[in-house]
């Protein structure tokens, strides 16, 4: 794994608001505890809202929002995949799904989703 999509995993565990030891991060990653506590200072020297103390663990002190671009071109899929299924297929949910629908189609252009699929 690289470090970049490392740094991107460590914030979305993090986005859950709890405390993660510096040993479970490690151990969902597949890296070791060094790695983490160097990954947790790089990310809180460029401005994330990550705290960490010794022997507790890590949190991120407010919501960090991440723009719907750093989604990968087949969550992009599975998603619009999703949304077509849900306004074929359920009568009270469809004019929400397609609007969704077209909300990304709008923000991520470069996909190429049809919002009348």
């Amino acid at each position: 794994m690289s470090r970049d999509t490392r740094l991107y995993e460590l914030v979305q565990i993090l986005r859950d608001g709890r405390l993660h030891t510096a040993a479970e991060l490690a151990g969902q990653l597949g890296v070791s505890e060094r790695t983490i506590w160097r990954d947790m200072a790089m990310m809180a020297a460029t401005g994330l809202p990550v705290v960490g103390e010794r022997g507790l663990g890590y949190i991120l002190r407010s919501p960090l929002m991440l723009p719907p671009t750093m989604l990968t071109p087949d969550e992009i899929d599975a998603l619009a995949a999703g949304l077509r299924h849900v306004e074929a297929n359920d009568p009270a949910r469809a004019r929400a799904a397609r609007a969704l629908l077209y909300k990304i189609a709008t923000l991520l252009p470069q996909a190429g989703i049809e919002p009348e699929g």
